[in-house]
């Protein structure tokens, strides 16, 4: 009966050679040196040759499962485990949930294959993209990336809201941190929520959002790195910060499936998970710190509740009152060192919303009262029919000359 061999190219070339040597027309050195096998080898080659001629150098598994293919159970088990609970998960995550939530180890390029043959995953051109490669800052804190990234987090749960993203730029460990807005109060709490984990950075990495940035005065976030001595640079394009904007991208795709899975809808509950959870598990997924130098600053002789807080000025009345938000303030004759009338004292809005007075850096005891009363006679209101109040006619006015207007005067 004959029998049909399938052979790719390197099994043609060997069963030419090992033709060769039985015929006697090279020696077992030569075979050894064209096949680039040791001569054991080829002297195995050619006794399998003589007993079972050109089969014996087709490979034995051709047309056959692996030894170490998953069983189709497992198979079946993960793709139904994909159309029910992971439709939108991408085969690298799906991976690690795979192993994190069932205990099944499976690596991503395996579950690709079955999710495209399954018709679960489509494959996505990125398209040519031209970059200039900057090498990592070489220590923790050295710089460090922030941006506040707009998204529907909780798939219509909730309002849209914002998540901060501070990401170190050497080894990738991260603080987030959800709010309603990028507004300048979020900022500050976001970045004292990051000095209290980590310590105060180097330098920090910020777009030009005018929360951070104003070209005619420093914004309250500049004006708290100042005094912590941490120097701002600001990007020019979105793509100057890409390592923090790549961590947006990662965010929007992994955080918004886990907030899902853990059924969170509120931005309290987010950032509880974020601490409890999320970040540990997105760090060992990611952050490199092995190896590096920490040169985080201690934050702990600093006064941080008078650094990063909201902090205007206002100018002291004659009868010692200044005004905020149109509200008076009477400061006390207690206060062991008092500013004179016509003096400026700070004004500072702490994180947790409390109002604060300070002059040369000490505090001023304050109360609240009354605002000046008018002791002037009221003013005095047109009245309706007063010719103030009377509309303009429409069209042009008709011209009148010198002597008309002269006569008009002498009958009045």
């Amino acid at each position: 009966m004959d029998e049909t061999l399938i052979m790719n190219k390197k099994e043609r070339t060997k069963a030419y050679y090992i033709r060769l040597l039985v015929a006697g027309s090279i020696s077992i050195t030569e075979a050894s040196e064209a096949l680039e096998l040791s001569e054991r080898q080829c002297y195995r080659l050619k006794a399998n040759y003589l007993d079972a001629g050109d089969a014996a150098v087709v490979h034995k598994l051709r047309g056959r499962c692996s030894n170490n293919h998953y069983s189709p159970d497992t198979r079946e088990f993960v793709l139904d485990l994909v159309r029910r609970r992971y439709t939108d998960f991408g085969p690298t995550l799906l991976s690690e949930m795979l192993d994190d939530a069932h205990g099944v180890c499976i690596d991503s390029e395996t579950l690709r294959r079955w999710m495209l043959a399954a018709g679960l995953w489509q494959r996505v051109s990125k398209g040519h993209r031209h970059r200039k490669r900057r090498p990592r800052r070489t220590a923790i804190g050295d710089l460090v990336q922030v941006d506040g990234s707009h998204h529907d987090w909780f798939e219509g749960r909730a309002p849209v809201c914002c998540l901060f993203v501070f990401i170190d730029d050497a080894s990738n460990q991260s603080l987030l941190y959800f709010a309603p807005s990028e507004d300048e109060h979020s900022a500050l709490v976001a970045l004292r929520r990051y000095i209290d984990r980590y310590g105060i950075p180097r330098t920090i990495y910020l777009d030009r959002h005018s929360v951070y940035f104003n070209e005619d005065r420093l914004t309250q976030f500049a004006r708290a790195a100042e005094a912590l001595g941490i120097t701002i640079i600001y990007a020019r394009s979105p793509q100057a910060k890409g390592r923090v904007e790549r961590a947006n991208r990662t965010h929007q795709d992994r955080l918004v499936k886990m907030l899902r899975l853990a059924g969170i809808s509120d931005i309290a509950a987010a950032n509880a998970y974020l601490e409890a959870t999320y970040m540990a598990w997105h760090h060992q997924h990611f952050a490199q710190s092995a190896g590096l130098e920490d040169v985080h600053r201690d934050a702990g002789p600093l006064d941080l509740d008078n650094i990063i807080c909201r902090q205007e000025e206002r100018t002291v009345r004659y009868d010692m009152t200044i005004q905020v938000r149109a509200q008076f303030y009477q400061i006390l004759r207690g206060n062991a060192l008092r500013p004179l009338p016509r003096q400026r004292v700070t004004i500072r809005w702490w994180l947790d919303g409390s109002f604060h007075a300070f002059w040369r850096e000490k505090e001023l005891d304050i109360v609240p009262c009354a605002g000046p009363q008018r002791t002037g006679p009221a003013i005095a209101h047109p009245a309706d029919d007063h010719p103030w109040r009377r509309k303009p006619p429409i069209g042009k006015a008709k011209k009148r000359t010198i002597p008309e207007l002269c006569q008009k005067a002498r009958a009045r």
